[in-house]
Formats: C-alpha cells, structure tokens, sequence
C-alpha cells in the first residue's frame, strides 16, 4: 500500500524463467507492492512452476507480443497504482518507492536507464542502446514539448489507475514498441509526468529483442515511426 493506495506490479514473461521468482521475491519484498500479476505470453517451459513457488498470480495470454502482454496484465491488475516491470533481473524492486515518491505529485513515472552511475557492470547499455533511446525520447519530447525525456526504451514504469481507464480505449500496439505508445498517449492527454532514473542490472538469460543489434536498430525505427505518425494524429476524447 501506497497513502491507502493498493499497488499492483505487472510482470511480463516469456524467456525469464531462471530469474523470474527472484523478481517477484524483490519487488514483493519492496514492502509497498499488494499484488504482482504475472503474463504468461507463450512463455518457456517450467516458468509456470516457479511462478507458483510465489504469492503472484499467474494468468495467460495467446497473443504473442509485449504489448498484448501488458495489455492483459493491466486487465487484470486490481490496484489503484499500476506498475510495469520485467522479471528479467533487469530491474530492482527497491525503485517501487521512486516510482510511489512521484506519484504524489504526477499520473505517469517513467523510468529511466541511462543515467551513468545506475547502469551496473555488465548490463546490457552500450553505446548504441544507450544514445539510441537517448535521440529518440529526445525527438518524442521536442515534438510533443513534454518534461524532460532520455530514455523511450525504459519498462519500468508508474501509471495511475484513473489514467490508465482514460487511455486504454486507444491502445494499438500490441508488440514491442507498446511502451512509447503508452508515454505518447499520455503526453497528448495533457496530464503531467515525469521520467526518473533507476537501477538497471545485468539481465539473466538472453533478450530476444536487445540481445541482436538488428532487431534492435529495427525496433528503434519502429519507435521512431510511431512518434512521427502519432504527431500528426487527431485524439480528442483524451483532452
């Protein structure tokens, strides 16, 4: 709990099974979290097991993709307060209380995993992740004029559940590049956010998406694209 506020974290899966009970411990262990809500999307065999070793709840969704993941994770999520992680070892659950610190004052804390003395040894934020996401969040905040921005790659994530009810009807993107489209949806909605930095660790086991330079040059184009074409769209019913 969170000032009478009950805390849901969502936890996407699919390659995490060697980390993933780990990630839960943490993050419950945070003591502010009430409910961790694990996605199920075509994960690896024998996550479900070490899932069940902990008090999250397991559900399952067909759709393969990031973005539908969380789409049916926040479905589920019964808290006031939502907060998008990975249970890749990526992420610390002693961040929940940046994320909550913030949420005071803003609907939407975004994290941010380019600042220099966070980034662990060994995680994966080379040069090319690093200043790539910095360019594109830097073109999401100049076209939109929103709050300082450096990092559109970043998971982890608060959103309030009143915003959340706002936003939802107009969720696209069902892949991996869902997360911009959330943070361009509540820019054009007017409300205020902010970015902070958190701890980014070395993941355990291999990314299917930032572990190959390719995919991650592709899925920075897509992003790129979104923020363009989302530039240009009309959406009146979030004003």
């Amino acid at each position: 709990m969170w000032r009478n506020k009950k805390i849901s974290v969502i936890f996407p899966t699919y390659n995490e099974k060697d980390s993933i009970r780990t990630a839960i411990e943490d993050f419950f262990a945070s003591g502010f979290v009430d409910e961790i809500i694990v996605v199920n999307n075509n994960a690896a065999e024998g996550t479900d097991e070490e899932v069940k070793k902990t008090k999250a709840r397991l559900v399952y969704e067909k759709r393969q993709g990031y973005g539908y993941a969380i789409w049916k994770g926040l479905e589920e999520a019964t808290g006031d307060y939502l907060i998008i992680s990975e249970p890749d070892g990526t992420f610390s659950g002693r961040d929940v209380i940046k994320l909550l610190a913030y949420s005071d004052d803003f609907e939407y804390v975004l994290g941010t995993r380019t600042t220099r003395e966070l980034i662990w040894e060994g995680a994966n934020m080379g040069i090319f992740l690093k200043w790539g996401n910095w360019a594109t969040a830097k073109l999401l905040e100049f076209l939109y004029n929103t709050t300082t921005l450096t990092d559109v790659g970043c998971t982890m994530r608060l959103i309030k559940r009143n915003l959340y009810e706002r936003i939802r009807p107009h969720f696209t993107i069902g892949t991996q590049h869902f997360g911009p489209e959330l943070t361009l949806l509540v820019a054009k909605s007017g409300v205020r956010f902010i970015e902070i930095p958190v701890n980014y660790k070395p993941r355990i086991g291999k990314s299917s998406v930032t572990g190959s330079f390719r995919k991650s040059f592709i899925l920075g184009m897509k992003m790129i694209f979104l923020i363009l074409r989302y530039r240009l769209k009309r959406i009146k019913a979030l004003k």
